[in-house]
């Protein structure tokens, strides 16, 4: 009897948190199939567990994750640690035809995926790695083309250099202490004297610190998102001339990348050896530079890794895509 045949379609399985579900949208946009997004959690103690394969783990999901079931998809892409074996149970359901793709450094043997992209900083290798600088993303030109249609009113009328400046806050590898909240905080107010501020900061920033920065700069033309109302992310990126981002966050930093616009990079006491890493890789490719206190201007080809990492998707799916697997 034949197999039954693969979706033409791509999931991405996640647990649905933005920051890993628009990693594996970012890739699955690029590829032109239908994209379908699983959203799924392990149930307890399943969650607690090394990410391996257990066997059945299609029944070891908490409720509300999304059912995980024929027909398989001709290709998955999964980011975090619970979809591992979900990953696993797909390419043996469907009897090894579903092409799966792994974002991140999954830390189980490589070889259980068709391709793996990691970070570059986390220096992965093996012959199925496809590293990249930093992690895919779902920001292209005509995604910031539309954006900067769409908030044209709030944001042009700022002075000129506008300046995006994305916060992040504490984190493993780095410190966001008071003493850090006043050192950036009165770098705002001295940059929104010559610039227009366009600022945005993350749930790790701390309410506090987020009250202390949006405190300081009232009164200044300076735009500071609270986080009510429709997201203005997309519109800040079009819109900036160049970038003041805090050392604690890639993704903040690649996005940044891919707009070619100058990124000044807002050091933080911490790091890590993968943090150095990523940051000498970004000032050796010409994309950042350390923040000294103004704002510089110079030139660099925008970063589009998520593209790079997608050819390569597509490349694998030439190959893995015979005749014979569709019947």
């Amino acid at each position: 009897m034949s197999a039954a045949p693969l979706e033409n379609a791509c999931w991405t399985v996640t647990n649905g948190t933005a920051g890993m579900e628009n990693q594996a949208l970012g890739l699955a946009e690029r590829l032109g199939l239908p994209i379908v997004a699983k959203r799924v959690r392990l149930a307890w103690p399943w969650n607690k567990l090394a990410p391996v394969h257990w066997g059945t783990p299609f029944s070891r999901l908490a409720a509300g994750s999304d059912p995980i079931a024929p027909p398989w998809p001709r290709l998955a892409i999964g980011v975090g640690r619970e979809s591992i074996p979900i990953m696993a149970a797909i390419k043996k359901a469907s009897g090894g035809r579903t092409v799966l793709v792994q974002c991140q450094d999954p830390r189980v043997p490589l070889a259980r995926f068709d391709l793996v992209i990691p970070p570059e900083h986390d220096a992965v290798s093996g012959d199925n790695v496809f590293s990249i600088l930093g992690s895919p993303n779902r920001i292209a030109p005509e995604k910031l083309a539309l954006a900067r249609a769409r908030f044209a009113d709030r944001f042009q009328p700022l002075r000129a250099p506008r300046v995006a400046v994305l916060i992040g806050g504490k984190s493993k590898a780095y410190r966001f202490d008071s003493n850090v909240v006043e050192n950036l905080t009165l770098a705002l107010v001295e940059l929104s004297k010559v610039s227009g501020l366009m600022v945005t900061v993350s749930r790790r920033t701390g309410e506090q610190n987020t009250a202390r920065i949006a405190s300081a700069l009232a009164g200044s033309d300076a735009y500071f998102w609270n986080g009510e109302g429709e997201n203005p992310y997309l519109g800040v990126l079009g819109w900036a001339d160049a970038f003041l981002v805090t050392a604690d966050s890639v993704n903040m930093a690649c996005d940044a990348a891919v707009t070619g616009k100058p990124v000044h990079i807002f050091s933080l006491p911490g790091g890590s050896a993968k943090f150095d890493r990523f940051h000498q890789t970004l000032m050796a490719r010409g994309i950042s530079r350390p923040f000294n206190g103004r704002i510089e201007q110079w030139d660099y080809a925008p970063l589009d890794e998520t593209g790079r990492a997608a050819k390569r998707i597509a490349e694998l799916l030439d190959v893995c895509a015979k005749p014979t697997d569709m019947k």
